[in-house]
């Protein structure tokens, strides 16, 4: 066993060595499914050639050691095909991205939820059935296949565990690009914004632009409904070069109008409409 435990703890020096070495993700993956088929194949090789000398080390090593080298090539498996195609677009729209990925990540914990527990509370009370290579009942466990193509190496559920694991690693991933990607758009100056973007003023009146503000907000046409009203102020506020100052007040004495509540918004629906009778005529 200690034998297997040296292939592994080799393979985790590596990846660490290749993650701080390799800035460049998608290099990184392929380096890291090269560096881990190797060593999924030396313990192959092994495992058929000597076996175990008692069952207590198989299920040891086809709940522990295999899924763990197995899992370093599901990760970086998806995590090539992730990146690869990543949206080259704008920070939400790589944030969405990569929360939609969270979500199919999670489902697969959510559709096999009885095993995810067995496993997260450590039980052991079935290692018989899913860690010995002979003890697989096909009644019981009708969705576990994968272990035919190569019943010297497999067992029911060795597998299982490896792409728990993975999917672990991926959501931390995810998670921390969605973290940075927040992060650098708290970054992005007003001089950027000035630099990347023609300056246009607001030349209404504050009040106005607040009505147009919380009717963008009510629509939900600005990040499909997810963007806050601090968010839509703040840009614009940004983009105009202007203080909006307690704009939730404002739209407290917006809403308490009497008459014509939505004035601004009925003056540009008039204004568009009398531009395209202009045209028309």
């Amino acid at each position: 066993m200690n034998t297997y435990k040296g292939f592994l703890n080799d393979l985790n020096q590596n990846l660490e060595c290749l993650d701080q070495e390799v800035l460049d993700v998608l290099t990184r993956s392929e380096k890291g499914i090269k560096a881990t088929t190797i060593v999924i194949e030396r313990l192959r090789d092994r495992v058929v050639l000597n076996g175990f000398s008692k069952q207590e080390d198989e299920k040891y090593f086809f709940k522990h050691i295999k899924p763990q080298v197995f899992s370093k090539l599901i990760y970086y498996g998806k995590l090539f095909s992730i990146e690869s195609k990543r949206p080259r677009s704008t920070c939400e729209a790589q944030k969405q991205y990569f929360v939609d990925h969270i979500d199919k990540l999670q489902d697969y914990f959510n559709r096999n939820l009885e095993f995810y527990h067995y496993y997260r509370r450590e039980d052991t009370r079935f290692d018989n059935q899913y860690f010995l290579r002979d003890k697989l009942d096909i009644r019981l466990h009708p969705d576990t296949f994968h272990f035919l193509s190569d019943e010297q190496f497999s067992t029911s559920h060795d597998h299982s565990v490896a792409r728990i694991m993975a999917y672990d690693l991926l959501i931390v991933y995810l998670k921390k690009e969605i973290e940075k990607l927040e992060a650098n758009f708290g970054r992005l100056s007003h001089a950027e914004l000035k630099r990347s973007n023609p300056r246009l003023f607001w030349t209404g009146n504050k009040v106005d632009l607040i009505e147009l503000i919380y009717a963008l907000h009510a629509s939900g046409a600005i990040n499909r409904g997810n963007a806050g009203i601090k968010e839509i102020a703040t840009t614009f506020e940004t983009v105009l070069e202007m203080d909006l100052k307690d704009y939730y007040r404002t739209y407290l004495e917006i809403r308490s109008r009497k008459i014509r509540r939505t004035k601004f918004i009925d003056k540009l629906k008039d204004s568009l409409d009398q531009h395209m009778l202009d045209l028309d005529s």
